[in-house]
């Protein structure tokens, strides 16, 4: 009888047969065809690909001075299956680390998660940025060290001990880094701060590769076929700043001891000749292997060096901010400039509200109150204009104000080239409506109209403002670098921006900024400008901001008044009245840049105000 049982199992057991061998052929045709992952380690083996790095791109001023350039550096790396019986206690005593530092940097290495793509195949950082002192003891002793190796690249350095803030500097990459661009593997380097950053991938160029042909002992027997496939690397962009160096120093040295900022903008081309910031620190501590613990105390200063209070430091403008309020009440019918309208009796004074004012003559039109600045004339000014029944409520009034304020370069980030740039603030109607539950009025806000209460800006904002006003209603996004090697800059810092003011009211303004330096209406708030910088028709606006200590000492200017080639603003916390700090200081800036150095007159009060050095209570500031 047959046995119909047997006769399946069999057809049961050359079934699972069948299957296996179908699985089979089905992972030997993934293994070969579709993934790689076998062949690059069979070619690992054969194969050692070196990398080529490039030279970064050195950077210029506008003037053609050598800022940052590049010089000799050498990693150590390892081909971790290429090194066997390594004498650890030699190979820490040469290149004088310990044993506890040895075995952390072989575990970073092998930590997939901060190493991302790590292969024992391929070549892994050890130790980066070794003097060429350090290379040579280690280079006598490579012989004893097998798989290790000596790699070629270049670091930074510095002609000036200056523009620490504005030129930035590079680290080493991070995992997030390794992740958002295939470009960079561990021990690579990016910039982190300041141009460095903003321009990476015009400065770092592009990677080489030498592709070497191993034996099957891992001796390098020389290039594969000949370098046909070897890929030489191409050097970064040079860059060229709009910094003029000289201009850049002399703005450190007058800061010194002092916490503040200092922008110089040429109004033409927003090309940023100056950019200050104090306390600053010296761009050469941020190289070599000690960058990492200067900048760790760096940050541990109180006194914050590593903050950028150029782009980064939102004050009340002040009285700098009354020009911009000019402006738009002339624009919007509220004043007209040779109007007496607004009366000052040593302030503004309405119903229970007051608001202190200096003597002056009164009543006085737009011109002398400017170079007076005279709180009282621009008090009145808000409070029309926020209850002119024109515009149907306070809410619709301010948003016309807003959109004014936003047309000259406040309450956003203008887009400098630069990381980082803060936005300042300028409030529109729904701040104050939730802050005052819908109830509010010119009154309720009026602090605003002279630079103080809620607004904030930039000392990048007030020069701006200082370069629109000197182009009489436009301005092009101020920017640091003037040109990249071989390529164009971005639109944004080619074609102007032109405000909502009409042009015609600018020069109203002006003449108020040129009275307050010559007194030509009976006072000059910036009188000092014309004695540190004769002959030069210059106009300017002081500010005092209101601080919880001792007041800020603010100066916005341009000169010459026709043909403008500097617009400044100066900033120095508790530096006090305007014309204490922020006038000479920004005075002596324009004559550097307009002379092409200090008068010998104003080299002794150079000396004078570098020397002088602010305090806070009983501690240093």
């Amino acid at each position: 009888m047959k046995d119909y049982t047997l006769e399946k199992r069999k057809f049961v057991i050359g079934l699972v047969a069948i299957l296996i061998v179908i699985v089979y052929i089905l992972r030997l045709a993934d293994l070969q065809l579709m993934t790689d992952h076998y062949k690059k380690n069979a070619d690992s083996n054969a194969f050692l690909n070196k990398i080529q790095y490039p030279s970064r791109g050195a950077i210029y001023d506008r003037n053609g001075e050598l800022l940052v350039f590049n010089q000799p550096a050498y990693d150590i790396t390892f081909v971790p299956r290429e090194v066997q019986e390594l004498d650890t206690l030699d190979f820490c005593r040469t290149l004088g680390l310990t044993r506890e530092q040895f075995d952390k940097r072989m575990s970073d290495v092998r930590n997939e998660w901060m190493n991302p793509g790590y292969s024992k195949y391929t070549h892994q950082t050890f130790m980066t940025q070794l003097s060429a002192e350090e290379c040579g003891i280690f280079q006598e002793k490579l012989f004893k060290f097998p798989g290790f190796y000596i790699q070629r690249r270049t670091i930074r350095q510095y002609t000036y001990d200056a523009a620490g803030h504005a030129l930035g500097d590079i680290g080493e990459v991070s995992k997030r880094d390794i992740e958002r661009d295939d470009y960079y593997i561990r021990g690579d380097y990016i910039g982190t701060q300041g141009i460095e950053k903003s321009y990476e991938k015009y400065l770092r160029g592009e990677k080489g590769v030498e592709v070497l042909l191993r034996d099957a002992h891992g001796r390098i027997q020389g290039h594969y076929m000949n370098g046909a496939l070897d890929r030489p690397s191409v050097p970064g962009k040079n860059l060229t700043l709009g910094l003029d160096i000289k201009l850049q120093m002399l703005g450190e040295r007058l800061m010194k001891g002092k916490i503040g900022a200092i922008v110089a903008i040429e109004p033409k081309t927003g090309e940023i000749l100056a950019m200050v910031s104090s306390p600053t620190f010296d761009p050469h501590l941020m190289i070599g292997r000690q960058r990492g613990k200067n900048h760790k105390a760096l940050q541990r200063d109180k006194r914050k060096p590593l903050l950028n209070r150029a782009i980064m430091g939102a004050y009340p403008p002040g009285s700098t901010f009354k020009t911009a309020q000019g402006l738009t009440f002339l624009q919007e019918d509220i004043i007209r400039e040779e109007t007496p309208a607004f009366p000052c009796s040593h302030g503004f004074s309405y119903r229970n509200l007051r608001v202190g004012c200096h003597g002056h003559g009164s009543p006085l039109p737009l011109i002398p109150a400017i170079a007076t600045s005279c709180n009282s004339y621009f008090c009145w000014g808000l409070f029309r204009m926020i209850g002119d029944r024109k515009y149907g409520s306070p809410q619709k009034a301010l948003t016309v104000w807003k959109d004014h304020m936003v047309s000259q370069g406040f309450g956003y980030r203008l887009g400098v080239d630069l990381p980082s740039e803060v936005r300042g603030f300028i409030p529109n109607a729904d701040y104050y409506d939730k802050a005052y539950r819908g109830s509010w009025n010119g009154l309720t806000i009026i602090s605003i109209s002279i630079g103080q209460g809620e607004i904030t800006a930039t000392p990048l904002q007030i020069a701006n403002l200082g370069a629109t006003i000197a182009n009489r209603g436009w301005f092009i996004t101020p920017h640091i670098v003037k040109q990249v090697e071989d390529n164009e800059l971005d639109s944004l810092y080619r074609f102007p921006r032109h405000t909502t003011i009409d042009r015609e009211y600018y020069d109203e303004v002006v003449r108020g900024m040129r009275a307050a330096v010559t007194g030509s209406t009976g006072s000059a708030t910036c009188r000092m400008v014309e004695t540190i910088l004769p002959g030069v028709q210059a106009c300017g606006k002081t500010g005092t901001a209101q601080n919880r200590g001792k007041d800020h000492s603010v100066f916005m200017g341009f000169a010459p008044m026709d043909d403008p080639k500097i617009a400044i603003a100066v900033y120095v916390e508790n530096g006090g009245f305007g014309a204490t700090y922020g006038v000479p200081i920004g005075a002596m800036m324009m004559d550097q840049y307009l002379n092409g150095k200090l008068s010998p007159e104003n080299e002794v009060r150079a000396e004078e105000y570098s020397n002088r050095v602010i305090y806070y209570g009983d501690e240093e500031r």
